[in-house]
């Protein structure tokens, strides 16, 4: 019951978050208030063991949000904006070099591999084919794979991702 109870609050106050505004209760009106938290009691209901699916409950840690705001608004945003010129130049010029690559970032939990395969998707140029549960190796499609990364049996981190080690930032936001 607590894994519900902590994920129907959160899935509420994502949905204050997102609605903020739309009345004249403190920023929502009563309407949206009743909306939200039926909700929240669905979304908790259906995702609980999604979300606190290990039965600890790390996820429910303030500090780990503040530390998902953080990565979302710094290293992944960072990566994006550089990844959209990288594949602006690479269109313009036609210099690609197309291929899938494999990684294995060392994430355990199933919220921390999730949260790399979107950063990764999300990234223009490259693209999170498969994800391998049992040994934890990543697929990924380049828009352009270095000669380095290319005659490698395993890449690293820093073959796909330019500034940040992104894996080391999910790590300490997932597990």
């Amino acid at each position: 019951m607590k894994p519900v109870a902590v994920t129907a609050i959160f899935a509420f106050l994502a949905y204050l978050l997102l609605t903020a505004g739309s009345g004249d209760v403190l920023f929502w009106s009563w309407p949206e208030i009743v909306a939200g938290v039926l909700i929240g009691v669905v979304v908790g209901g259906l995702s609980a063991s999604w979300f606190c699916s290990s039965g600890n409950m790390r996820m429910a840690h303030p500090f780990r949000w503040v530390l998902l705001a953080i990565y979302s608004i710094g290293p992944l945003f960072v990566e994006i904006i550089r990844a959209n010129i990288d594949v602006a130049i690479r269109v313009i010029t036609g210099n690609i070099r197309p291929g899938i690559v494999k990684f294995n970032p060392g994430l355990s939990t199933d919220l921390g591999k999730l949260l790399l395969a979107n950063s990764i998707t999300l990234t223009p140029g490259t693209l999170t084919v498969e994800v391998d549960d049992t040994t934890g190796v990543f697929y990924v499609h380049m828009l352009n794979v270095s000669e380095i990364c290319g005659e490698k049996e395993m890449c690293d981190a820093s073959d796909i991702f330019a500034f940040f080690n992104m894996p080391a930032w999910i790590r300490r936001i997932a597990e």
